[in-house]
């Protein structure tokens, strides 16, 4: 991994797939954390989107979190109950520390998340990336959330402070928009209606010529159901805060972890699979 000006640029095989930004210059609206984009396929399409106009704040590939004790670290508007979508000045900022480790292919991270002038939440982020095929590669990501303060927090999203079916918060990747919104299928489903809110071992995104297949690799990161969009934009990301709030007790520490296949090509669903199996095999 090169780096330099605080981004740092992933590369697999050689060829560079990832440029991570550390400490982006971006609005306190926006909730400022560090993001990985462009992210590519091994032939160099791009698979990410940094601030669309749909989304200012849809930052390519990171951990995100809409309501952290009710502090935004997701950006934009904050959904408020019987109140909807509401301009706050709470917004939070991850903060990059330090880089534990440094590799051309992954880096370990520490980061801070701060929100009114104190810290709340630690994090480790481990990302690795691995060359699965000529056409294929997969991107690692673990991020442990720990609680520093003296008190117990909790992780919301807008569903759990009352907007169904918008239950985003966590790991979140935003994919390239183009004239077709992309199809999703996983396993069994097929479709944003049915893979949306929906537990699955992976989810797969296919556009014009690329394809991203997101797996649980863990089981506790399989129990988070899938928060998915194709039509308004595509993106795919975990649901921390699905059914009710997360809770984290003082000292105590949340981990995810989920592989993204990163493919070539239009991929069907046994594709998927076998390539999963890979990226996900001990």
């Amino acid at each position: 991994m090169t780096s330099g000006n605080d981004t740092a640029v992933l590369r697999v095989a050689g060829r560079p797939v990832g440029r991570y930004v550390t400490r982006p210059e971006l609005p306190v609206r926006l909730s400022p954390r560090p993001y990985l984009h462009p992210v590519t396929t091994l032939s160099g399409t791009a698979v990410t989107e940094l601030s669309p106009a749909d989304h200012a704040h849809h930052l390519g590939v990171g951990v995100t979190v809409p309501d952290v004790e009710g502090f935004n670290f997701w950006g934009g508007r904050t959904y408020v109950r019987d109140q909807g979508p509401t301009e706050l000045d709470n917004h939070g900022t991850q903060r990059h520390v330090t880089f534990q480790l440094r590799d051309p292919d992954g880096f370990v991270e520490e980061l801070r998340w701060v929100a009114a002038g104190g810290e709340l939440l630690r994090e480790r982020r481990t990302v690795a990336a691995t060359e699965l095929t000529d056409q294929a590669w997969a991107l690692d990501l673990t991020f442990s959330l720990t609680n520093v303060t003296k008190d117990p927090l909790s992780i919301g999203s807008p569903a759990t402070n009352g907007r169904p079916g918008a239950a985003y918060g966590g790991f979140f990747w935003r994919a390239r928009k183009e004239a077709t919104p992309p199809d999703v299928f996983t396993a069994g489903t097929e479709g944003e209606t049915e893979a949306h809110g929906r537990r699955a071992d992976w989810i797969a995104l296919t556009g014009s010529g690329w394809t991203l297949v997101f797996a649980g690799a863990t089981e506790q990161t399989r129990r988070d159901p899938w928060f998915v969009r194709t039509g308004e934009y595509p993106g795919v990301g975990s649901s921390l805060a699905h059914d009710g709030r997360l809770p984290i007790p003082p000292g105590e520490t949340v981990v995810r972890r989920v592989v993204t296949v990163v493919a070539d090509g239009r991929l069907g669903r046994d594709a998927a699979a076998a390539l999963v199996r890979k990226a996900v095999s001990p």
